[in-house]
């Protein structure tokens, strides 16, 4: 079993590599062909790579080293330069899709408990796609960068209390009432903005004294996964913590020496998995008598979230391509509306039989969110709208 699970950890490395590489080649993001690749290695057509807990486990680290890698390469003063713009793409990419996913649950005959779930559902943004294309695109530390990851915590917590506040509405849920979940995100914040300005620092240099092999990227790995299962343990999606965590380490003389030692593990081995994991979750059984539902409720997600999200950008200063290059960067559902599914799915507000369809929306946002951010921005080497 384990030399099996090997085998084809050896087999999607090599495939992501060999896809990202011909993505390239035909004008695309990198990362549009790693994640073709890991849906025609999954379950929904060739059947070669399982969905399994040790791919599940590595998929999660490598979501968390991405998002950890783009904090300590994140201009924390630029952010802070646009958190108003960020807080504006988040409330406009709640609001749309929610409306506008509940009318299309409606209209396909959801009751209204069902149609409030679904709509809280494709609410959520998930940009850790969108920071790999930006990295590719060279504007991760552009003022629209600085946007969309600020967006991607608010967003976060929008989402998060929208959930609580349907549950708690429909008698579903684990009881935890709003007060509770709001005071648990701000507890996140409160511990996570005193430990990176006071005990990150001090952490770091007291522990690169070690006399062991690599103390500094050791260290700087704790600090990102005891962020993520902070973030976690809080209700909040472990890679806003694992996101947090770089950011604080980006504020040290350490920061170089981390990315330079983390980027090769993550990007030879985690962030690999993590892309094909996505298309692994995918299977078409189900589908062929919910595929009008599935196509308007496609067009209905990406719009929304294009719309809602552009306009809280536009509305906030930027000029009109930048609004549509931050309003592609949100539609990505990816593992964030994967894991609202499963809670859904284990709570009866999201029917079995619409699982497979909202698995393949979320499929369908991740897969077109890189080439139509890569048209938004334009060429690679064209200059990024500073603050």
């Amino acid at each position: 079993m384990v030399y099996h699970v090997i085998w084809q950890l050896a087999l999607i490395i090599i495939a992501v590599k060999i896809a990202g590489d011909l993505s390239v080649r035909i004008g695309q993001p990198a990362v549009l062909g790693k994640l073709v690749i890991g849906v025609l290695l999954g379950p929904a057509v060739l059947g070669i790579v399982e969905h399994n807990v040790i791919v599940e486990f590595m998929a999660e680290i490598g979501v968390l080293l991405l998002m950890f890698i783009a904090g300590l390469e994140t201009d924390l003063k630029t952010m802070k330069e646009n958190w108003l713009a960020a807080v504006a793409v988040a409330v406009g990419g709640v609001i749309m899709p929610f409306f506008g996913t509940y009318g299309v649950a409606l209209a396909f005959g959801f009751d209204q408990t069902h149609a409030l779930f679904f709509s809280t559902l494709f609410c959520a943004t998930s940009v850790s796609i969108s920071v790999q294309v930006l990295k590719e695109l060279n504007r991760l530390n552009s003022r629209e960068g600085a946007a969309i990851l600020g967006a991607a915590v608010a967003d976060d917590v929008l989402v998060v209390l929208l959930l609580a506040a349907i549950m708690s509405v429909v008698g579903v849920g684990t009881g935890v009432s709003i007060g509770v979940t709001i005071g648990l995100k701000a507890l996140f914040f409160a511990v996570v903005i005193a430990a990176g300005w006071w005990l990150v620092p001090r952490l770091l240099a007291w522990l690169a004294r070690l006399k062991v092999t690599e103390p500094v990227a050791s260290i700087a790995l704790v600090i990102a996964l005891a962020f993520a299962w902070f973030a976690d343990e809080t209700g909040m999606a472990g890679i806003i913590g694992s996101f947090a965590a770089g950011l604080a380490i980006s504020r040290t003389d350490y920061r170089h020496a981390v990315a330079e030692k983390l980027e090769p593990v993550a990007y030879s081995i985690f962030v690999p998995v993590f892309f094909v994991n996505i298309g692994l979750n995918v299977t078409f059984e189900g589908l062929g008598n919910q595929i009008w539902f599935a196509v308007v409720l496609s067009l209905m997600a990406v719009a929304t979230k294009l719309i809602g999200c552009g306009l809280g950008a536009r509305l906030t200063g930027f000029n009109t391509r930048s609004s549509v290059a931050i309003g592609t960067a949100m539609i990505s559902r990816g593992e964030v509306a994967l894991i609202i599914a499963a809670i859904g799915l284990s709570s009866g507000l999201l029917n079995p039989e619409y699982y497979t369809s909202a698995i393949i929306v979320v499929l369908v946002t991740t897969l077109v969110t890189p080439p139509l951010l890569k048209l938004a921005f334009g060429r690679r080497d064209a200059a990024p709208e500073r603050a």
